[in-house]
């Protein structure tokens, strides 16, 4: 990498939050992602430095706490889950510490769920952003334009949809903070050339039983998001 340009390094800094019960591949695909940048530093940021453990039970140590989050950061991002992001939502010192950051940062960012944790920090208001097919429609509950898309850009604020797309999202996010030919290196690095064997990762895509199963599974979880907002705005 000696013969690399010189733009290719910059000393970005960028936080990525953690809290109990965040589903762990919504952060560790666009970890991946943002460790690649040369002279970037990643941390993750939990409330203490105390391990939590995800919604599958992978078990995560912060970095830094909040109180040690850097005040000027290049990239602030919120990973998603179920039942974990509702209560970071409704977590006065997690709100808090994101609407903080998201108000001076270059980059406002999140995956899957996670933006409903942006929405909750007041950071999404009259901005298009995408969140998992269950929630996505729930953002207007926080003034946020819903848009299908993997991955959608509104000024400063990009979103991923759900889980897996933090993939796609981290790419973007490489070729946004370098470019196009980084972003291709780091794509060939990992060997990102997906084929699925099956066509069923999306609703316009997926068996009508299968998308039947899962909205049924999924139901209650916009009643929750609901819920959550109404207790913030009150």
């Amino acid at each position: 990498m000696n013969m690399a340009p010189a733009s290719w390094t910059h000393p970005d800094e960028i936080a990525m939050l953690v809290y109990p019960k965040m589903t762990a591949l919504d952060l560790i695909g666009p970890q991946y992602m943002f460790a690649s940048l040369m002279g970037a530093k990643v941390r993750l940021v939990g409330k203490t430095r105390d391990p939590i453990t995800s919604d599958t039970g992978v078990t995560i140590t912060p970095t830094a706490s909040f109180d040690e989050c850097p005040k000027d950061l290049t990239v602030l991002f919120a990973p998603g889950g179920t039942a974990g992001t509702i209560a970071a939502m409704r977590d006065d010192a997690t709100r808090e510490l994101m609407a903080d950051c998201g108000a001076r940062e270059r980059y406002v960012t999140s995956v899957c769920t996670g933006s409903l944790i942006l929405g909750a920090a007041g950071l999404l208001k009259g901005y298009k952003a995408t969140s998992h097919w269950a929630a996505r429609d729930s953002l207007a509950e926080f003034g946020a334009l819903p848009t299908d898309e993997r991955v959608v850009r509104d000024r400063n604020r990009i979103t991923g949809a759900g889980v897996t797309a933090g993939l796609d999202f981290g790419l973007t996010m490489v070729a946004e903070l370098r470019d196009a030919n980084y972003a291709q290196s780091v794509q060939l690095l990992c060997e990102y050339g997906p084929h699925p064997p099956f066509n069923s990762g999306s609703v316009h895509t997926a068996p009508p039983e299968v998308l039947a199963m899962m909205k049924g599974m999924l139901a209650g979880f916009p009643a929750q998001i609901h819920a959550a907002a109404t207790a913030i705005k009150t």
